[in-house]
C-alpha cells in the first residue's frame, strides 16, 4: 500500500514538473520573441532541366530560402537511349536550397505540380535534414530570422 502512494506520487510531481517546464518556455518565448525555436532546416535538392534552372530558383526563393547553390549538371543516360526515349537535352541543374521544415510539405507540392504541368519542366526533388548548424547568426540567416540576424549585429 505504501509503495502505491509513492509511485502516485512520483507521478503528480513530475506532472507538475513538465508543467511547468512547459510555462517557462511559453514565458521566454512571451519575453524574448528571438528565441530559437526547433524550426529545423532541411537541405532541398531539386534536379531540373538547366533551361528551366532560373524560373525554378525563383520558385523556391517564395518560400523564405536564404540560400541557394546551383551547379550545372549532365545526365547519366547513354545517346542512345535518349534517343530511343525522345530526349534531346541531358543538360541538368542540380539546385540546393536550405529551407524550414515546416515549408517542405507545400513546396514539394508545388514542385511536383510544376513538374507536371510545365512543358520541359520535368524533375526531381527530395530533401535531407540538417542535423546541426553551428552559431546563431548562421542559424538566423538560413531559417530566414531577420530579427535574429540583426540583433547579432548590434
Amino acid at each position: 500500500m505504501e509503495k502505491n502512494n509513492t509511485d502516485k506520487e512520483k507521478r503528480s510531481s513530475r506532472g507538475a514538473v513538465k508543467k511547468a517546464v512547459k510555462a517557462a518556455v511559453q514565458r521566454n518565448k512571451q519575453v524574448n520573441p528571438n528565441t530559437v525555436t526547433s524550426n529545423r532546416l532541411e537541405l532541398l535538392i531539386t534536379v531540373i532541366g538547366r533551361n528551366k534552372a532560373e524560373y525554378y530558383q525563383d520558385l523556391i526563393l517564395s518560400f523564405d530560402v536564404n540560400m541557394q547553390i546551383t551547379a550545372l549538371a549532365n545526365g547519366t543516360a547513354p545517346e542512345k537511349m535518349l534517343t530511343l526515349l525522345g530526349l534531346t537535352d541531358s543538360e541538368k541543374a542540380v539546385i540546393f536550397s536550405v529551407i524550414q521544415e515546416e515549408k517542405i510539405p507545400r513546396a514539394i507540392s508545388l514542385l511536383e505540380e510544376k513538374f507536371k504541368t510545365i512543358k520541359g519542366g520535368n524533375g526531381i526533388a527530395f530533401t535531407i535534414p540538417l542535423t546541426s548548424v553551428i552559431g546563431k547568426l548562421i542559424f538566423g540567416f538560413l531559417s530566414n530570422n531577420r530579427m535574429t540576424v540583426q540583433e547579432a549585429n548590434k
